[in-house]
């Protein structure tokens, strides 16, 4: 388009000229003494015009021919960038192949030949993170810095994650809070931090970690959930000591973290510390299915365990059980021994029959042996204490 712009306003100037010179019979005096002579005006007009553009070729060549090292230099700078350019794709290529050390050396020829140096750095630090070479890393962060402020965020989180893989958490936890400061909280950097502080043991934080990263679909549930599961278990062990710590920790719970686990743990505690009412509540809770865990046999044996008042409302409860689950070996047992202790001799009895009829246990054989002693009726004590002892031989 732009050619037939040209070539039509140069036929136009062409047919201007033609006309203009049918009509013009001037002419031009030029004197040079002693010399004089007289010129075609339009004649003049054409050697004027051949003048200018010889004048113009002449100049062009010279700016082309003093200007010829300035653009063989211009040339080598990019065919030189364009070579690094290939060489930084060649370590970035290495580097996503595993090749660290190839990946390494290719990223610190593109640094020194000046294409992308900060991000050349990155690329180095990352393969010799990956080659298990923190000096190297090191080295090559502080480069990455010097040459461009903007990759601090990249060059700190490389250290985070240098820090968790040599379990130099708190040094990570340093890292990625500087980063934060100037970032915020994206979700590689709080999956770094997850790593930190569960190597910190820091459980509380890993709990809150993990409710976000899994809020923002950034965790598989079953993932965030076995997290979280561990997390409450370290709680739970760390509260064991301390009975008012250890409830108001459980009560803090969301019911949807209460798995079997979390609630086995919380009620062994409970009872270890002789917090019954409170480990009661917590069992009952869960064998009616407030929370996740569901039926457990754990907490049933548990529950038939539980000494002080209440022991009547407690075989009551256990009974509702039984008629959801009949044939529960565990319900039945655990009814057994709370029937034992409020001294019903023969619905404990029956209970435990019921329960060996189900399933044979040594616990079962123990449990009415203990019941026969007690009636004393020595022979069936001893029979049951022999099988318990032949069950546990087995």
């Amino acid at each position: 388009m732009k050619a037939l712009f040209w070539i039509l306003a140069l036929f136009g100037l062409a047919v201007a000229v033609a006309l203009g010179a049918r009509v013009n019979d001037g002419y031009v005096l030029v004197v040079l003494p002693p010399h004089r002579a007289e010129v075609s005006l339009n004649l003049f007009i054409l050697a004027l015009v051949a003048f200018v553009l010889v004048l113009y070729a002449a100049l062009r060549t010279l700016a082309l021919t003093f200007g010829l090292p300035r653009r063989a230099k211009e040339y080598r700078q990019r065919r030189r960038r364009e070579r690094a350019g290939l060489v930084f794709q060649d370590a970035v290529r290495l580097l996503f192949e595993g090749r660290f050390g190839q990946a390494m050396k290719k990223a610190g020829e593109a640094y020194e030949a000046g294409t992308f140096r900060g991000v050349s750095a990155l690329v180095a630090a990352r393969a010799a993170q990956r080659m298990h070479e923190p000096e190297k890393q090191r080295d090559w962060m502080r480069r990455a810095l010097a040459d461009d402020p903007r990759n601090e965020a990249a060059a700190l989180m490389l250290e985070a994650e240098m820090m968790n893989e040599l379990r130099r958490f708190d040094e990570a936890l340093a890292a990625l809070g500087r980063f934060q400061g100037k970032q915020g909280r994206h979700i590689a950097a709080l999956r770094l931090e997850l790593r930190a502080r569960q190597g910190t043991g820091d459980w509380d934080g890993v709990v809150k970690l993990a409710r976000q990263l899994e809020k923002r679909d950034a965790l598989p549930p079953e993932v965030a959930r076995e997290i979280k599961t561990v997390a409450h278990l370290e709680n739970i062990r760390r509260r064991r000591a301390d009975a008012g710590q250890l409830q108001d920790y459980l009560r803090a719970v969301p019911a949807v973290e209460y798995g079997r686990r979390v609630v086995l743990a919380g009620a062994r505690a409970l009872v270890d510390l002789d917090a019954l009412p409170v480990a009661q509540n917590l069992i009952e809770s869960a064998l009616d299915g407030y929370f996740e865990a569901g039926w457990q046999p754990e907490l049933v044996t548990l529950y038939g365990g539980l000494t002080g008042p209440g022991l009547t409302a407690r075989i009551a409860r256990a009974e509702d059980w039984l008629r959801q689950y009949p044939g529960e070996a565990g319900l039945l047992l655990a009814l057994g021994r709370m029937c034992m202790n409020q001294r019903l001799w023969g619905k404990a009895q029956s209970y435990i029959e019921a329960s060996l009829a189900t399933e044979e246990t040594r616990e079962a054989h123990l449990a009415l042996a203990e019941l026969c002693d007690k009636l004393e009726r020595s022979d069936e004590a001893n029979r049951h204490f022999r099988a318990a002892v032949g069950l546990e031989a087995h």
